[in-house]
């Protein structure tokens, strides 16, 4: 991966909607609030990212709630950074899953109610995912013949507690300490890893991962943008008149000044 100190300009573009692919299923529970809010916005702060799959189409890499919510409400284009996997600017992770607002006994009688749901050691190396719950000794998913039907059994599982509970991404893999972080928290689950190739199959077959489980660290990620959002709703005005807007309203962002680079990790607390 690029280091920190030599990462280049964000790739900043305008794309139709339409030749963007997700991979994963959008997070009901976050694409809900985020549709209110980019209804009524007049600014489009932080772009998805996404990586050309060699086909003239996109994979997002992060942002399939944006990518969902401006596609819901009936916008032709967005404004997306285009970071290849071969750039040296991605790395590939996985969150894990906290698991909160809803009884553990529930949870584990939703899950004997999935029959493709096979259950193993915890230990083994095939394991697709791991449980963890509080009081229940940790458990394995195990996967099917094939990839198709890992996913589909993943989202099955995901879904459960989509629906029941409340779902909280973390990069937290010490359930001692996620216990004391998140009181109201039942169950950690830890997902495998996944490869570009993987990614890539899962967007160009619709065979979507569950939402919230890939992870791409970006090097050199634009945030708060505030474009005008005007621009990107404006369906009337061809792509090539909204990219030159985009080049112009760039150059005029760094001519000011207004754009700086942070290389050290943080922690945001205004989320």
């Amino acid at each position: 991966m690029t280091t920190p100190h030599h990462v280049p300009v964000p790739n900043l573009q305008i794309i139709p909607v339409s030749h963007i692919c997700p991979h994963e299923e959008h997070d009901s529970q976050r694409s809900k609030p985020l549709i209110r809010r980019l209804r009524h916005t007049s600014r489009f702060t932080n772009p998805p990212i996404v990586a050309p799959m060699g086909d003239g189409r996109f994979v997002i890499l992060d942002g399939a709630n944006r990518y969902h919510s401006v596609k819901q409400l009936g916008f032709a284009h967005v404004l997306v950074q285009v970071v290849p996997y071969d750039s040296g600017l991605v790395e590939l992770l996985v969150w894990q899953h906290i698991i909160s607002e809803w009884s553990e006994e529930a949870f584990l009688a939703a899950l004997a109610q999935l029959p493709a749901l096979q259950r193993g050691d915890a230990n083994d190396s095939n394991a697709i995912a791991i449980v963890t719950c509080k009081h229940t000794p940790p458990f394995a998913l195990m996967p099917n013949e094939d990839t198709r039907s890992t996913n589909a059994l993943l989202r099955a599982f995901v879904n459960v507690y989509q629906r029941q509970a409340h779902l909280e991404r973390t990069s937290i893999e010490n359930v001692e300490e996620l216990w004391q972080l998140y009181p109201k928290a039942i169950a950690l689950v830890k997902f495998k890893p996944y490869t570009p190739a993987e990614i890539i199959h899962a967007a160009q077959s619709n065979d979507y991962l569950p939402p919230g489980v890939s992870r791409h660290i970006i090097q050199g990620r634009a945030l708060k943008l505030n474009f005008p959002m005007e621009k990107l709703r404006d369906n009337a005005l061809s792509l090539e008149d909204k990219n030159a807007f985009l080049r112009s309203w760039l150059q005029e962002k760094f001519s000011l000044r207004n754009v700086r680079l942070y290389t050290e990790s943080t922690y945001q607390f205004d989320e």
